[in-house]
C-alpha cells in the first residue's frame, strides 16, 4: 500500500471509532434532561436516581468522544494537508463555530451540571443539562454542515490565482440543502441509538429484578424508563424513514453515482428495482447478479415514481469522463451496496425491541422472561452499527472525491482523494496508523469496562434521597454536593 491507502485507512478507522460514540452523546443528553425534568416535576426519587445513573454513563461516553474527536481535526494537517490548503478558507468556518459556540456551550454547562447538584436551585440546575443537550446537537449541526459542503459545495468561489476555494457566504454554507437534509436524519439516528441503549439496559434490569422477586425498583424506576425509551425509539424510527427518504432523493439529484452504487445499478434502467440480495464482485460492474428484487422501488426512491428512469454506473462513468477528464469515478460498489443495506437492516433490532417491550410491559406488567433480557442486550449494538454503516456509505459512496463537484453550480471546486493527501513517506503514515489503532483499541476497552461496570452496579441506593437547595439558600457556601462522579 502507498501513503494514500494507509492515510485513508487511518482516517477511516479513527472516524468510525469516534462516530460510535457520537450518536449516543447526541441522543442521550436530551433523554437525561427529560429524566431530570420528570424528577423536578413529579419529585419522585426514582427519576432522580435514573438521571444520575444514565447521567454517569453519558459522562463516560462524552469524555471518550471528546478524546477521540480531537484527533480528527489534527489529521487534516497531518495526512490531508493538500485538502486543508484547498478548502481551509471554507471548511474552517463551521469547525470554528463548532468549537467557539457549540463545544463551549456544552462543556461549560456540563461542568455546572456535574458540580451543581446541591449548590444550584433545581430549575437552574435543570437548565444546565438542557443547555448541554442543545450544545451537543448544535455541535452535530456544524460538523454536518462542514461535511455537507464536501458533498455539495455552495457559498464559495474558486480563486484561480491561489488555487483555493474561498468562502463567500457562511449563510449559504449553513443552509446548504444537503446539510438541512442530513442533520435531522443524523439526529433521528442518534435518538434511536440512545433510546435503544436506555431501553436495553432498563429491560435487562427489569427482568433481573423480577426474577429476584424485587419488583419495586422495576415498577417505579426501570419500567417508566423503558416505556419512555420505547416511545422515543418508535418516533425516531419513523423520523429516520422520512428523513432518509428526503435525503435519498436529494442524493439522486446531487450525487447520482453514489445512489446508483448503493443499488449496484450498472446500467440505466426505467422502473429500476431495489435488490434485497445480490451476488458477484460488484466492483466496476464486472459481475453483478440481483437475485431478489422489489420492482420499481429504486425509481420510487429517486423520484416518487415507480416508472422513473435511473442512471446507471456505466453511463455516469462515461458522463464524468467527458465532464472531468479521464479517471475512474466509480466508488467501491461492494462497500456502498452492503453498507446501505446494513444501515437499513440493522435498525430492525431497535424496532423489534420497541415492539416486544411495549407488549411485555403493557398494563403495568413487569417482564420476567429470559428471552426479553437477552433481546434487550442484543438490541443495544444494532443502532450503533447501523449508524456506522450509514457513515461508511456516505463517505465511501462519494469516492473518488474528497470534495464532490456541484453538478449544477460552482465550477472548479472539486478535489479527488489522491489530490488531497499529504506527501509523507508511507513508513511514517504506517507508524501513525499503528499508534492510533492501538490507542483507540485501548480506549475502547476502557469505555466498555466503565460502561459495563456502572451498568452492573445500577442506580445507587444513596441516590434515593436527593438534597437539592432551594432558591433561598442557593448561595450557602455550606451546601454539600449530593452528586459526585
Amino acid at each position: 500500500m502507498d501513503a494514500l491507502d494507509v492515510s485513508r485507512w487511518q482516517f477511516g478507522i479513527t472516524t468510525v471509532y469516534h462516530f460510535i460514540l457520537v450518536p449516543l452523546t447526541i441522543g442521550l443528553a436530551p433523554i437525561v434532561a427529560a429524566m431530570q425534568t420528570m424528577w423536578v416535576v413529579t419529585k419522585k426519587d426514582s427519576w432522580y436516581r435514573l438521571t444520575k445513573f444514565f447521567g454517569k454513563l453519558f459522562l463516560i461516553n462524552f469524555a471518550l468522544g471528546v478524546a477521540t474527536g480531537i484527533v480528527q481535526e489534527f489529521q487534516f494537517g497531518m495526512n490531508w494537508s493538500e485538502y486543508s490548503r484547498f478548502v481551509g478558507d471554507v471548511f474552517g468556518a463551521p469547525l470554528a463555530l463548532e468549537g467557539l459556540v457549540a463545544f463551549f456551550l456544552e462543556s461549560t454547562f456540563l461542568g455546572l451540571w456535574i458540580f451543581g447538584w446541591g449548590r444550584l436551585p433545581k430549575v437552574v440546575h435543570l437548565a444546565t443539562i438542557w443547555l448541554v443537550a442543545i450544545g451537543v446537537n448544535a455541535s452535530a449541526f456544524f460538523i454536518i454542515a462542514a461535511n455537507s459542503w464536501m458533498q455539495h459545495p455552495v457559498g464559495a468561489i474558486y480563486n484561480p490565482e491561489t488555487g483555493r476555494a474561498e468562502l463567500t457566504s457562511i449563510w449559504e454554507l449553513l443552509t446548504n440543502s444537503t446539510a438541512l437534509a442530513a442533520f435531522p436524519h443524523a439526529v433521528a439516528g442518534a435518538f434511536l441509538t440512545a433510546a435503544t441503549f436506555v431501553a436495553g439496559i432498563s429491560g435487562w434490569w427489569m427482568v433481573r429484578e423480577a426474577r429476584r422477586n424485587r419488583d419495586v425498583d422495576s415498577r417505579n424506576m426501570f419500567r417508566p424508563a423503558a416505556r419512555l425509551s420505547f416511545v422515543v425509539m418508535i418516533v425516531s424510527g419513523v423520523a429516520l424513514a422520512v428523513t432518509g427518504d428526503v435525503q435519498g432523493k436529494l442524493m439522486f439529484e446531487q450525487q447520482p453515482m453514489k445512489m446508483a452504487s448503493a443499488e449496484s445499478l450498472c446500467n440505466t434502467e426505467t422502473g429500476a428495482s431495489f435488490s434485497l440480495l445480490t451476488v458477484g464482485t460488484h466492483n466496476n460492474c464486472e459481475s453483478v447478479e440481483h437475485l431478489i428484487s422489489i420492482p420499481g422501488l429504486t425509481s420510487f426512491l429517486a423520484e416518487n415514481d415507480f416508472g422513473a428512469t435511473v442512471q446507471g454506473v456505466n453511463q455516469l462513468q462515461e458522463q464524468y469522463e467527458q465532464q472531468f477528464g479521464p479517471g475512474n469515478y466509480r466508488p467501491n460498489l461492494f462497500v456502498t451496496y452492503w453498507a446501505f443495506r446494513m444501515m437499513i437492516g440493522l435498525a430492525a433490532g431497535s424496532a423489534l425491541l420497541a415492539l416486544a417491550g411495549l407488549w411485555v410491559t403493557r398494563g403495568g406488567r413487569i417482564p420476567d422472561q429470559r428471552w426479553f433480557s437477552w433481546l434487550s442486550l442484543a438490541a443495544i449494538p444494532t443502532p450503533f452499527l447501523a449508524n456506522s454503516a450509514g457513515w461508511i456509505f456516505t463517505e465511501m459512496g462519494r469516492q473518488p472525491w474528497v470534495v464532490a463537484p456541484n453538478l449544477n453550480g460552482i465550477d472548479q471546486i472539486r478535489l479527488t482523494v489522491d489530490q488531497g493527501v499529504s506527501d509523507h513517506p508511507v513508513s511514517l503514515v504506517i507508524a501513525s496508523l499503528t499508534t492510533f489503532t492501538l490507542l483507540y483499541a485501548a480506549l475502547g476497552c476502557v469505555w466498555f469496562f466503565l460502561i459495563r461496570r456502572y451498568v452492573l452496579e445500577g442506580p445507587l441506593e444513596h441516590d434515593a434521597h436527593p438534597h437539592a437547595v432551594d432558591e433561598s439558600d442557593a448561595d450557602d457556601d455550606t451546601a454539600q454536593l449530593s452528586f459526585a462522579y
